[in-house]
């Protein structure tokens, strides 16, 4: 059968060779794919700036519904979805300036966790003459997100496979 070649972009896998991997890598799925994947991390500013230069999509006005998806070239967002987001670049300048400032960072921040964190440890360490063990890495419930595999690659149910009749010793 060879070696596979699976796309996470794509969630798919074909014959690993060079003219399959350069024809898929090239592709218009897999590159639309590659573009979705990166937008879900980009900042609210620069998604704001672009929603505010496109026109509004008619059809998904109208019907709720675009055959384009996030591929299409007009905005799908409602006025009140471009409100909440501005509101929301606004709340991150406003934090950034404050920081600047050298104001108090508002709680639930990662400089404040780390800083109680800091203390925390530094008072565990005082108070115990031996040394603690950190604790081991566990991921967060419910990752990595569940994917249905294929038959080849799950697991044996508990007790094993079952065995077809004209294959049992006996």
């Amino acid at each position: 059968m060879g070696k596979r070649y699976f796309c996470d972009y794509c969630d798919r896998s074909f014959q690993d060779n060079l003219h399959n991997r350069k024809k898929h890598l090239n592709g218009v799925q897999h590159l639309r794919a590659k573009r979705v994947w990166y937008d879900l991390f980009r900042d609210a500013a620069a998604i704001l700036q672009e929603e505010q230069t496109k026109k509004p999509c008619r059809k998904f006005l109208q019907t709720g519904q675009c055959d384009f998806g996030s591929n299409c070239r007009f905005s799908h967002m409602t006025e009140q979805d471009l409100e909440k987001l501005s509101a929301q670049v606004q709340g991150e300048k406003r934090l950034k300036e404050l920081q600047r400032e050298g104001a108090d960072i508002p709680p639930g921040t990662i400089e404040d966790w780390l800083d109680k964190r800091a203390q925390r440890l530094s008072a565990a360490q005082s108070n115990s003459a031996l040394p603690e063990k950190p604790a081991p890495f566990q991921y967060p419930l419910g990752w990595p997100p569940v994917q249905e595999l294929p038959p080849s690659l799950q697991a044996p149910p508990p007790g094993g496979w079952p065995v077809p009749p004209n294959l049992q010793w006996g």
